[in-house]
């Protein structure tokens, strides 16, 4: 017997510190006065290019962020730092990503009224998680009280629909009533600030969705109609940092790849079809044109991929409201941009409506979810 599945509930917790581009930027060109000044005797050689400023600008322009929530604004901007400072924790302490992720959860129980102990699941789905073992989503849900089992999983920008995906299949197959997704993204610690072409891009925050068997919904809902998940590799966004970094020669030093890169042109050229063909293949096969699909909830990386997307999806360009950014407030909040989308912009959608959540990213990887609200 396959049980219909519902989201009843989802959560955002938004760190309290925010970073403007205003402010970035300031920073950002301190650090390049700095290193300029203290090159400038190659640079003069004509042995070294001297760093460009950043601007605010170049910033909206490329992307359409304006702002972007931090768990540390100090180090991020100060010019003789540049990442956040985080306090090492006692191991008995509770670790920082389940403290953001208990907030996002307790959200996600309240808005479908329901209590930690009527949960079978936690998957925690992030683009990193702040240790390799135990797995965080043990914690949470140590610390939630919930019961079942937890696990923790990675496929970095598209996590949460991937997460979805699997506890989709587990309530549907009947082995669980019920699993929270959720996933804290400190996205700040795996961002190279002093980098001018992605310094701006990221930001940090965690997010939540409750899924649970439709019929033990207690009040209105998204009924998930379909899941789609793909993935082809490509190193055109990666982070090559892990446990086996000492092991190697240069494994202490301060290598550029051990944080977030991109070779931004071949993502564009490469994603943006990948993700179009995906959303359009997913409709077909669930029987859903274009203009049946009242909204997108689009990973939340650039404006302009995001437009680009929804032109193809839907053949025009959107509407305001039909497909929601909110990149320009919380940036680039990788597995978790979606889901603050879909969490912000969903309440206003009448019984019966059709959206579809998508994601996609490093991978690369592309995963959406087709919903119906349920009033």
């Amino acid at each position: 017997m396959s049980h219909p599945v519902a989201i009843t509930g989802t959560g955002v917790f938004t760190p309290e510190h925010v970073v403007t581009n205003a402010e970035l930027v300031e920073a950002f060109n301190a650090y390049v006065d700095r290193m300029n000044a203290e090159n400038a005797e190659a640079i003069a050689a004509g042995e070294m290019e001297p760093m460009v400023y950043s601007s605010e600008e170049f910033i909206v322009k490329a992307s359409g962020i304006r702002n972007r929530y931090v768990m540390d604004k100090s180090g991020v901007l100060d010019p003789q730092v540049m990442y956040p400072q985080l306090r090492q924790r006692d191991d008995d302490e509770p670790g920082i990503m389940t403290e953001m992720a208990l907030d996002a959860c307790r959200k996600a129980l309240a808005q479908a009224d329901r209590d930690p102990a009527d949960v079978d699941a936690v998957i925690c789905a992030a683009s990193n998680l702040e240790r390799a073992y135990p797995a965080v989503a043990i914690e949470i849900q140590a610390a939630l009280g919930a019961g079942g089992f937890a696990f923790d999983m990675n496929v970095a920008c598209s996590s949460a629909t991937f997460g979805i995906q699997a506890a989709v299949d587990m309530i549907r197959a009947g082995s669980i009533r019920s699993a929270l997704v959720v996933n804290p993204e400190i996205c700040s610690g795996h961002l190279e600030w002093r980098d001018r072409d992605c310094h701006f891009i990221f930001g940090d925050v965690a997010t939540a969705v409750l899924l649970e068997r439709a019929e033990d919904a207690s009040g209105p809902y998204f009924e998930v109609l379909s899941t789609r998940c793909a993935t082809q590799f490509s190193n055109n966004i990666r982070n090559n940092n892990g446990f086996l970094r000492r092991s190697r020669p240069d494994g202490m030093t301060d290598r550029r790849d051990m944080q977030f890169m991109q070779n931004g042109r071949k993502v564009f050229k490469e994603v943006l079809p990948m993700v179009s063909r995906h959303i359009a293949d997913h409709m077909t096969g669930e029987g859903v044109a274009d203009t049946d699909l009242k909204r997108l909830w689009l990973h939340q990386a650039n404006k302009t991929m995001n437009d680009f997307i929804g032109r193809k999806v839907l053949g025009r360009d959107p509407e305001p409201g039909e497909q929601p950014n909110i990149l320009q407030d919380y940036a680039n909040t990788s597995s978790a941009g979606s889901i603050i989308a879909f969490s912000k912009h969903s309440d206003d959608l009448e019984d019966g409506d059709l959206g579809l959540i998508c994601s996609f990213g490093a991978g690369y990887s592309v995963g959406s979810v087709l919903v119906r609200r349920r009033n």
